[in-house]
């Protein structure tokens, strides 16, 4: 196994995990971001009140992407172990 065979599993497992992390993070973190203004605009310093919102849109983004997500990681998986047959025989 090779330095650039390893550094390119290393890259395409980060790149995995980023893409798959990507749609819940970037939602909950504009979520978050429209009740922040919210609570600024009406004064509202309510700590809880960003929790509830967040889970929610997390959820719903989890069931919406979903099988997009674990398609995703299944491809990432059925390379990795390719990559391991390969390197055995």
């Amino acid at each position: 196994m090779s330095e650039n065979m390893v550094m390119s599993i290393i890259k395409d497992a980060i790149q995995t995990g980023l893409l798959v992390a990507a749609p819940i993070l970037i939602v909950s973190l504009a979520v978050g971001l429209i009740i922040s203004i919210f609570q600024a605009t009406t004064q509202i310093q309510e700590q809880t009140l960003t929790f509830v919102p967040k889970i929610i849109a997390a959820a719903i983004i989890g069931l919406i992407a979903g099988p997009w997500m674990m398609h995703t990681i299944v491809n990432f998986t059925e390379r990795i172990f390719a990559l391991i047959s390969n390197i055995v025989h």
